[in-house]
């Protein structure tokens, strides 16, 4: 049998669970290697997913804090899904994926982990990167660390 490493899943097990809304709490904090900030727009913030689906996803989320679009100005709409484009620009040059699956899920039932805060999940997709892992040994396969992945695409973030 082979073994799967994640060190940093240990954080999230048997780390506290905090209150409040997490994307409100990273953009207020000051700390963005460790929260894994790329980029701080106008009205946006673009985060790596500490927990994620595929090496390079992406968290985007307006600053202001609502559950759905209607909580939104025009602007901040605007600013939000130029942000996702220029993510995907970025993530291209970086990681060369050979698509994306680009979205969000409103509300519980769609499958939202954080409801209270609207977000898009931008996951860089490879042909061949789905294997029989999650569905036989429910584990997913990141070939690279989170570390390394954000060293990449803060470079390229810083030009944004």
């Amino acid at each position: 049998m082979e073994l799967l490493w994640a060190p940093w899943r240990v954080e999230y097990i048997l780390g506290e669970k905090s209150e409040g809304c997490l994307f409100c709490k990273k953009t207020e904090e000051k700390w963005d290697r460790d929260n894994l900030i790329l980029h701080r727009a106008e009205r946006t913030l673009v985060m790596m997913n500490r927990y994620p689906y595929n090496n390079g996803h992406l968290l985007v989320s307006p600053y202001k804090h609502s559950r759905d679009l209607e909580g939104l100005d025009d602007e901040e709409i605007k600013d939000l899904l130029l942000i996702v484009s220029r993510s995907t620009t970025l993530l291209k040059k970086a990681l060369n994926p050979d698509g994306f699956n680009v979205g969000m899920n409103l509300g519980r039932i769609s499958g939202a982990g954080i409801e209270e805060h609207l977000h898009f999940h931008i996951v860089p997709r490879w042909s061949g990167d789905t294997n029989f892992m999650p569905v036989l040994a429910e584990a997913r396969v990141i070939p690279e660390h989170l570390e390394e992945t954000y060293q990449k695409l803060s470079k390229l973030f810083v030009n944004f």
